[in-house]
């Protein structure tokens, strides 16, 4: 007779990370790198979380990568920057915390581990107008890498988001997503584009997926490999129900593997689940605008839902409800499909370029369309009344939508007709043609462009002041022949238009927590054995949007903190 099957319902480890996303995995390398035994468990079929969706760009000042470039600065100049930034939101402790580990964390990484960078020196923060903000140096990004080099683990990883990827392709931003927009302008740009939907096509072909891996995937599989080298225990399809308590201290956590309840003996637990951006319950009570819980457009995979939250809670942890923002904003467009569902398009790249600007119902502009993604939406909830729909409209003329494309509807030479058929894309030969497809006020939007157009023609933008910073000026076309990389008239019919509603990239109303990332009580004490970092966190930063990266830079460190205090303290 065979022998009889046994069920583990028990296991036993140092530490145990809830959630696969950058945080999750930075905490359960630095662990494992020091010396303990790691189980990391996701309550998705595919590790990565919100990071694999994400643009992969980590905001670490004073980073090593940075000063092999010549660029030192004092920890007192993004100090400085925090501080005026986010006023009565800055907590020194936390801040300090995060800017005296972040260059240490990027070191690690690329001494100890799989996860090598590639810099971001040309970025400047998104405020530049603010005492502090730094022209470069601050931004760094997972290197590019080698599918084949996961191994066994590939399949196991989130692939590239559909609506931010070509065929599967993810494109790299910087020199790589530059050349894609410049590859009918540009002999050069168009022979690396051949290239790389090459060898995209040939991966495709050979492995069933993309094989060059970029941004938050590159960032995700990197950490995933190094997890695997270092002997962390990877368990996906399995969430996390209830932590196990002793004497006051955590001490695990019950999970489901295989459809049945597993314990988790551990001495401490890291939480890092990705915050609620798909939790309706937590969304209609903290989010603004979001009667619905279903309001806004959530970027983040469906398993992040608030799990981490609740956990903490169950342990005595609270929420911080006292944040700017409860929710890291962003521009989307909602993405039909022929079978019925709907994707989220993230405005990132398009608002900054010359030749479009954003609208409300009235026609008229609202905002620096070339700041901010954060600040965009900020500005479209303080300017639509409460009783109206939240949204805008970004405008475009024909020459601008086939040079730079327009959400989800690609530049030339991808064809236009199956967002005009589904009705993603509206378009007019005239602007109050465009207007009436739009649900604008034709006069309004008419008179709105003129006045837009009569500035622009000289490269100017007197009512925002649009490509005044840096940041506007990064977030341009350096091959536009105007004196100002942002601005353009709108003037060559056909026009187009695309609908944006508040979307988010995650939340920013985590659990309290001290500098070492331990989840704090209601009297504002450690909870033995309980850490939480990423969106599981309150925000570092206070619920502000300072710069781009301030997601993922303050997730890998404080993952780093955890992993790190919780391996080295006696607990």
């Amino acid at each position: 007779m065979p022998a009889e099957s046994t069920t583990q319902h028990s296991l036993d480890c140092d530490l145990l990370v809830v959630g696969s996303g950058a945080a999750g995995l930075a905490a359960a390398v630095t662990a494992a790198h020091h010396g303990q035994k790691v189980v990391l468990v996701e309550k998705a079929p595919v590790f990565g979380g919100a990071t694999a969706w994400s643009g992969g760009w980590m905001w670490v000042p004073r980073n090593p990568l940075a000063r092999r470039a010549g660029i030192h600065e004092d920890i007192e100049q993004p100090r400085t920057y925090l501080r005026n930034e986010l006023g009565e939101h800055f907590r020194p402790e936390l801040v300090d915390a995060f800017l005296q580990a972040c260059p240490d964390m990027v070191d690690f990484f690329e001494r100890h581990t799989a996860l090598q960078f590639v810099d971001g020196n040309g970025i400047p923060d998104m405020h530049g107008d603010t005492p502090g903000a730094a022209t470069g140096g601050h931004q760094v990004i997972a290197a590019p890498y080698d599918g084949r080099e996961v191994l066994d683990l590939l399949p196991r990883l989130r692939k590239t988001m559909r609506e931010t990827s070509f065929l599967g392709m993810p494109i790299m931003a910087g020199a790589d997503l530059a050349a894609f927009l410049a590859m009918t302008r540009s002999p050069r740009a168009f022979v690396h584009v051949t290239r790389r939907f090459t060898s995209h096509l040939y991966h495709l072909a050979r492995y069933g997926r993309a094989m060059h891996l970029v941004n938050g995937v590159a960032l995700v599989a990197r950490l995933a490999r190094s997890a695997t080298d270092l002997g962390v225990t990877l368990m996906e399809s399995t969430p996390a129900r209830r932590l196990l308590r002793e004497d006051g201290a955590v001490r695990g956590a019950v999970v489901v593997r295989d459809g049945q309840e597993l314990e988790i003996h551990a001495k401490a637990v890291v939480l890092a689940a990705g915050g609620f951006p798909n939790d309706p319950a937590r969304r209609k009570a903290m989010f603004p605008r979001d009667a619905s819980g279903y309001d806004n457009l959530a970027l983040p995979p469906h398993a992040c839902s608030g799990d981490g939250l609740r956990l903490g809670e169950s342990a005595g942890g609270a929420v911080a409800d006292d944040l700017r923002s409860p929710v890291a904003w962003a521009p989307v467009s909602r993405v039909p499909y022929p079978d019925g569902s709907f994707g989220h398009f993230p405005h990132i790249i398009d608002r900054g370029k010359p030749g479009i600007i954003g609208v409300l119902k009235n026609g008229r502009r609202f905002v620096n369309e070339a700041g901010g993604y954060y600040d965009y939406v900020d500005a479209m909830l303080k300017a639509v009344p409460e009783a109206e729909e939240a949204c805008s409209w970004l405008v475009c003329d024909h020459r601008f939508q086939r040079r730079y494309g327009l959400g989800f509807a690609r530049p030339s030479p991808i064809p236009l007709w199956p967002h005009l058929r589904n009705g993603y894309l509206k378009r007019g030969n005239s602007l109050a043609e465009l207007a009436e497809a739009c649900g604008i006020d034709p006069a309004g939007l008419t008179t709105t462009v003129e006045e837009f157009n009569h500035h622009a023609r000289h490269g100017e933008d007197p009512a925002f002041g649009r490509g005044s910073t840096p940041f506007n000026r990064r977030s341009g076309d350096a091959l536009h022949s105007g004196p100002n990389p942002c601005v353009a008239p709108i003037e060559h019919g056909p026009f187009y238009a695309v609908k944006v509603q508040p979307g988010c990239f995650g939340t920013f109303a985590g659990l309290r927590t001290d500098g070492n990332a331990r989840v704090l009580d209601g009297q504002g004490q450690p909870i033995p054995g309980l850490y939480a970092a990423g969106t599981d966190m309150a925000s570092v930063l206070g619920g502000h949007y300072p710069s781009g990266g301030i997601n993922l830079g303050p997730a890998m460190t404080f993952g780093y903190i955890a992993g790190k205090h919780a391996a080295e303290r006696d607990l």
